[in-house]
């Protein structure tokens, strides 16, 4: 059975786009826990337009499940990984352009690169997962390069049509049999909803599932009302105190 990891970059996103302080990712990350997380996923992008290094650094001292750290195979993220120390750091492609991560890596172009970031990330005793389209040739230069895990994009078969999703997830599910014939451990995110998850979380061997926006665009919904009602109740119920004290003259 498929373990859930719960992405909370949009949380993140929503606190940047007024530069505030809330709502904290750190404390909705908990709340995740108790709805019954067995993981937290953050992206520490280059820009940082959203996860901030010290929303990290925090959940490594706060959440009691594991915290898989997605980033860029570069030299900055590799050593804040070393300092972070994740419970897995799953390495992804990254353009600055880009709303949110479009595709895989591509392993083989990439292949020198990416195994000495790998030799480097799991010397400090991190495993590294590798975030890759459900294609033959990715998944074998990902058990070349030395990764331990990898997380098949869904993308695909998240976007498809009801016609086509079928052939899609047949892609997943021969690429899950390959990636498990290699001994590389699997896991699988991008796109998966409410509708979809499912087919993928019944492919043997499927270890964890990694799902982000649209569990946070669902909290909104079954959240609001009782954020309202408290809002209201505020408005309606003041409490009878003055913001100060009047001094007399």
């Amino acid at each position: 059975m498929a373990s859930l990891g719960v992405n909370i970059d949009h949380i993140a996103n929503v606190r940047q786009a007024r530069k505030a302080v809330e709502p904290n990712p750190v404390t909705m990350a908990l709340l995740a826990e108790l709805g019954g997380a067995d993981g937290i996923t953050v992206h520490l992008r280059e820009d940082r337009r959203h996860i901030q290094d010290r929303d990290v650094f925090l959940l490594r001292e706060t959440i009691r499940t594991r915290l898989n750290l997605e980033m860029a195979p570069t030299r900055e993220m590799i050593e804040m990984a070393i300092k972070i120390k994740p419970d897995m750091v799953t390495l992804v492609p990254e353009r600055r352009e880009e709303i949110t991560t479009e595709g895989g890596l591509d392993i083989e172009g990439n292949r020198n690169n990416l195994k000495i970031s790998i030799e480097r990330i799991q010397g400090a005793g991190i495993p590294v997962s590798l975030f890759i389209d459900p294609i033959s040739e990715q998944i074998e230069a990902s058990k070349s390069v030395g990764a331990k895990w990898v997380e098949l994009h869904t993308g695909s078969y998240a976007e498809a049509t009801l016609v086509n999703q079928s052939l899609e997830f047949a892609k997943i599910q021969e690429a899950s049999f390959l990636a498990k014939s290699l001994g590389l451990r699997l896991n699988a995110g991008h796109g998966l909803t409410y509708q979809n998850v499912e087919h993928i979380a019944t492919i043997k061997g499927m270890e964890e599932l990694n799902i982000g926006h649209t569990i946070i665009s669902r909290s909104i919904a079954v959240g609001l009302k009782e954020a309202v009602r408290e809002m209201k109740y505020l408005i309606q119920n003041p409490r009878n105190e003055p913001f100060y004290e009047p001094q007399e003259d």
